[in-house]
């Protein structure tokens, strides 16, 4: 893609609470959108009625302009008397990674796969299976972000790892899929990764933009939300900006998810003036040129 017709995007808007009932007096974290942006996949920690400490939810509405429905709780091919948190889904809305520390894992806590026949039927999830050795260690891996590059038609998986030999507490890398089904040897992702805690990774479907959490210097709060961009798939990420004090707060604002159309940003926060201990945030801008 030629610079000039590079997306470019308007400055981010005051962040919103998504308010009832989608947040509720609990922990609300982790959210992530779907392609039509009609559902909305999240996980409650300490919810009434949950399989165990933390369970992924889900919220429809029928336009992108209602007002989100009853959440859900996906049923137990998800979650497990263990916590099941950080899901993402697929674009094409058939599989659901996410992160779980049940038993028979690799480690502290892995990343595992459900997958459905049918993208309108959250009861559908089939059983998860654990991603595998490629990704997972004996150490902890969280926050997946599938990404789907077009251009070479190679999924890649983004996620945080605090595995032995990265410069952090917490570290980003990334796996590619195999032509056998399953996730290579994952590898550091050099130029997002400080002494600080680098996690919660969220990429635009063009792969260009990268979101993630962070409490490197230059940090707002505990944790900010920073952003990192490149101009293609094959060069490396620039440094990340922070998002600056109109999104961060002087408290933890992380897991950063990204519109299907890269104009609204979901995130959780503990900020001031929620209705529980973490809610979830949107924040908005304008596309101003690029493709739809």
């Amino acid at each position: 893609m030629a610079a000039e017709d590079a997306p470019r995007y308007s400055d981010w808007s005051a962040p919103v609470n998504l308010g009832a009932p989608v947040n509720t007096s609990f922990i609300d974290q982790g959210a992530d959108i779907s392609k039509d942006g009609l559902s909305l996949y999240y996980f409650c920690g300490n919810c009434p009625d949950t399989f165990g400490n933390a369970d992924i939810w889900v919220a429809h509405r029928a336009s992108i302009d209602a007002a989100w429905g009853t959440p859900q709780r996906l049923g137990a091919n998800v979650n497990s008397p263990s916590n099941e948190t950080a899901a993402r889904l697929s674009i094409d809305g058939h599989r659901l990674y996410f992160t779980s520390d049940r038993s028979g894992g690799f480690g502290g806590t892995d990343i595992y796969v459900s997958r459905r026949r049918d993208k309108r039927d959250d009861q559908g999830w089939e059983p998860a299976v654990n991603l595998g050795s490629g990704v997972n260690t004996s150490a902890g891996e969280a926050q997946p972000a599938p990404f789907e590059d077009e251009a070479t038609g190679t999924t890649l998986l983004y996620f945080a790892s605090n595995r032995a030999g990265g410069p952090g507490m917490n570290d980003i890398y990334v796996s590619t899929l195999q032509a056998d089904g399953t996730f290579g040897s994952a590898a550091a992702v050099a130029e997002l990764n400080t002494p600080s805690q680098d996690q919660q990774p969220a990429i635009r479907r063009d792969g260009l933009e990268l979101f993630l959490g962070s409490d490197r210097t230059g940090t707002v709060g505990s944790i900010d939300l920073w952003v990192s961009t490149r101009a293609s798939t094959t060069d490396p990420w620039s440094p990340p900006v922070n998002l600056g004090t109109v999104v961060n707060s002087t408290v933890q604002d992380g897991r950063p998810a990204l519109s299907f159309d890269g104009t609204q940003l979901y995130f959780q926060s503990p900020r001031p003036g929620g209705l529980g201990s973490f809610d979830l945030y949107v924040t908005t801008r304008t596309k101003l040129q690029g493709p739809n």
